[in-house]
């Protein structure tokens, strides 16, 4: 896990490197407009693809929603995907649900890409465009350097489908920021330390930063086995915010944005009810900090790096393996 963490700046910038291909290659798909998008994904997938949601709807103008495999695989539902992008992610290619899935979109209608690190797999040759991910076999079973390259690959998508919140100069600069929290572990060990003994815990973030929480989440209950969830600040007030109290730890992810208010509000309430705190962000006494300038649209990957970091550095200290949590393996078969 911790060398195909340290993978990542140079396997993003290479994909960063066939931006203006994979874009006309997306372009050229969706043309002349597609009417909304639809993410078909799991497990870590799913978490890169709640951040494609967020800013493919943002970006595009048109309607993105995640799909419920078990609507085609189980109950054979008929929908009409005319005019609509399908958007299947499996690092893999290899789950056969989310290969029939896209096989039953792409037949009422919907034009297929995928996204996967192996531009060879069944779900690339079904697909009718591909995006691979091209980082390299990746062993650890918590997806490390797929997921960051995921979610830059819907950093592409949006690119390709209208104006991003962001230039492509600040696309570049995304190997160097994920260098920078690479280089500075000191932050997680410390957390690590602080949360050995922890036996639950909440990660929450608000908008685009939502998907990283959900990651964050994932990650820890793989290498960690601390029953860790992952919620949006929203969906945290409404009900979930009364399990809280004094010394329950939560991890408060957020980026310079249209989120950064609400969630400062929640982490000052979540605070007055007892809360240990730990902030993701890039401000000052940041408990695992964030470079500044990141832009809020790409700030979710370089978070997740964050979380990584902390998974790891936790994972250690329990004395568990990272790279083989008992009971899991690297391709879920559904």
């Amino acid at each position: 896990m911790a060398a195909e963490m340290a993978e990542q700046p140079e396997r993003l910038a290479r994909l960063v490197e066939r931006w203006d291909g994979a874009t006309a290659q997306v372009r050229a798909l969706a043309w002349p407009q597609v009417n909304g998008s639809v993410i078909v994904a799991r497990g870590s997938s799913d978490h890169a693809g709640a951040y494609g949601r967020y800013l493919l709807e943002l970006v595009s103008g048109r309607p993105v929603a995640l799909a419920a495999p078990s609507l085609h695989t189980l109950y054979a539902a008929k929908v009409d995907y005319s005019g609509f992008l399908a958007i299947a992610v499996s690092q893999s290619g290899r789950t056969p649900e989310i290969l029939t899935t896209l096989q039953h979109m792409q037949a009422a209608g919907a034009a297929g890409l995928a996204i996967t690190n192996d531009g060879g797999s069944p779900l690339a040759r079904a697909a009718q465009a591909t995006l691979s991910l091209d980082v390299g076999d990746e062993r650890a079973v918590p997806a490390t350097k797929t997921v960051t390259a995921t979610m830059a690959a819907f950093a592409i998508v949006a690119a390709a489908l209208g104006t991003a919140p962001f230039t492509r100069e600040q696309a570049a600069e995304l190997p160097r920021w994920v260098a920078a929290v690479l280089d500075d572990p000191e932050p997680a060990e410390v957390l690590a330390a602080q949360l050995a003994d922890a036996t639950r815990l909440i990660c929450v973030g608000r908008g685009l930063m939502y998907s990283a929480a959900l990651e964050a989440a994932l990650k820890l209950k793989e290498t960690t086995r601390i029953p860790a969830e992952g919620f949006s600040a929203a969906d945290l007030r409404h009900g979930p915010i009364a399990v809280i109290e004094p010394g329950f730890p939560v991890l408060a992810l957020h980026a310079e944005g249209p989120a950064r208010a609400d969630m400062r509000d929640l982490v000052d309430d979540l605070r007055g009810r007892g809360a240990e705190v730990a902030v993701v962000a890039d401000e000052e006494g940041a408990a695992l900090p964030l470079p500044a300038g990141v832009p809020e649209a790409l700030a979710p990957i370089v978070a997740v790096v964050r979380a990584q970091q902390l998974a790891l550095a936790l994972a250690r200290r329990r004395g568990l393996d990272p790279d083989a949590p008992e009971g899991l393996s690297k391709v879920t078969i559904t």
